[in-house]
């Protein structure tokens, strides 16, 4: 017999697959054995998983077989690239989460320096099994910093080419992180020095960086309700040209305070029209990029990434943050994205900045979770085995640690970080950091 909380685990878990792929059931049945606490066989016979094999000796191609292109999930093939030659599971499963480098060339065009950086982390073998670039702006509004990439023209699909192109010859999976950074910005940076655009006309209490050095942003204009549709077509047009340029995916950037998260959170949006008021209203604006994104490319090369409580930016915390995210969670569920990345706590701070439910959000979304937000080894290690996350992200340590994937399983010793080298530049403090085993 059956306890409550059994079947609540067990029907949570059939959800999910229904919802996932062939390639992903595997590990969402080892996630419920977990938590029922039996094997992964009496799991399978719980759940009734028809198609799988309980037994413990697999289909020698179980976990090789290439999905239809129509059915492309990236983590899906990031979780095949975890295994090694002999089948089993890696320790570690990692992915890049660029931060700002701000070495693009001028008209925000990728260069072969960039080219290189990405190249170098880009062996599943030593580096990151999934990379997702630095925040690349959708459109010339989009612009919030100095010398950051866009995708709004055949200049900079070109320029992106040339870095997918060299981390596909590496046997990488790279996915460009589309980016509108709303009011924080600077009127410097935007076209014929015009007031940036957001979801209010309150400016934010913070910096960006411009040309001379960091400033206050600018005082933002509110969009109007008719403009709205042409900054969704600019997220779906720039998904368009990401496939061009060769990526294998998309990853909206609906977190740290930018554009999407100025619609999100009502200590920001002021709105009294269809996008401002209540929780439905105020995730009108992220549903409709991806719908927008999932029907120009499909769900299965669409991420999403989302910072539910960060105060980054001066986004302060929604009155009813879990109940908006999981809102969002349950609406998107449908398209079946290819993974959501989730920076737990304040980006780049604290983890237990405010309270949230994780777990739940998760499971509103019933797609494949990466995690994010300052974790160690050990953190890395017991998320993964315990089913909490599909892949861990690493921001700073990828950027001193080109083949960072490698350091985690042999547990090695790290590179250290030059902070003063982040942004902008050159080679220095970028690409000239040395693989285990090299000189320094």
């Amino acid at each position: 017999m059956l306890t409550a909380t059994e079947h609540d685990i067990l029907g949570r878990a059939r959800e999910e697959l229904k919802r996932a792929p062939h390639g992903l059931r595997k590990p969402i049945v080892e996630r419920t054995a977990a938590a029922l606490q039996c094997s992964v066989q009496t799991a399978y016979r719980k759940l009734g998983a028809a198609g799988f094999n309980s037994g413990r000796k697999q289909r020698k191609d179980a976990h090789t077989s290439v999905l239809p292109e129509d059915q492309l999930t990236l983590v899906a093939g990031v979780l095949r690239a975890s295994l090694n030659k002999k089948g089993q599971r890696m320790p570690v499963r990692t992915a890049l989460d660029m931060l700002h480098a701000n070495r693009a060339s001028a008209g925000q065009v990728p260069n072969a320096l960039m080219a290189q950086y990405y190249a170098q982390r880009a062996n599943p073998a030593t580096g990151a099994g999934l990379i997702v670039t630095e925040a690349t702006q959708i459109s010339p509004e989009g612009q919030g910093y100095l010398d950051t990439p866009g995708l709004f023209n055949s200049a900079q699909v070109a320029g992106w080419r040339r870095v997918t192109d060299a981390v596909h010859a590496e046997g990488g999976r790279i996915v460009v992180q589309l980016w509108h950074v709303g009011r924080i910005s600077h009127v410097s940076l935007q076209p014929g020095g015009v007031a940036p655009l957001s979801s209010t006309a309150t400016p934010a209490k913070t910096k960006t960086f411009i040309a001379g050095g960091f400033a206050e942003v600018s005082t933002p204009r509110a969009l109007r309700t008719d403009e709205i549709p042409g900054v969704v077509a600019q997220y779906r047009r720039a998904a368009e040209l990401a496939i061009e340029a060769g990526f294998d995916g998309v990853e909206v950037h609906g977190a740290n305070g930018y554009l999407i998260e100025q619609f999100l959170r009502d200590t920001i949006n002021d709105r009294t029209d269809a996008y401002g008021g209540s929780i439905e209203n105020r995730a009108r604006f992220l549903i409709e990029v991806m719908q927008a994104v999932t029907g120009a490319i499909g769900g299965g090369r669409t991420g999403l990434r989302l910072s539910p409580v960060t105060p980054a930016n001066d986004a302060g915390i929604d009155s009813q943050a879990q109940q908006l995210f999981e809102h969002v969670g349950r609406q998107l569920a449908p398209l079946k994205l290819a993974f959501v990345h989730v920076v737990e706590g304040a980006t780049g701070g604290p983890r237990d900045n405010a309270p949230f439910d994780y777990a739940a959000l998760r499971v509103a979304f019933g797609a494949p979770w990466m995690v994010n937000n300052g974790y160690t080894r050990t953190m890395a290690l017991d998320a993964v085995a315990s089913g909490g996350a599909d892949l861990v992200a690493f921001g700073k340590p990828f950027i001193s640690n080109p083949d960072l994937g490698r350091r985690l399983r042999e547990n090695a010793p790290l590179n250290e970080l030059r902070p003063a080298l982040l942004y902008g530049g050159g080679a220095e403090g970028y690409t000239d950091y040395p693989f285990l085993g090299a000189a320094a």
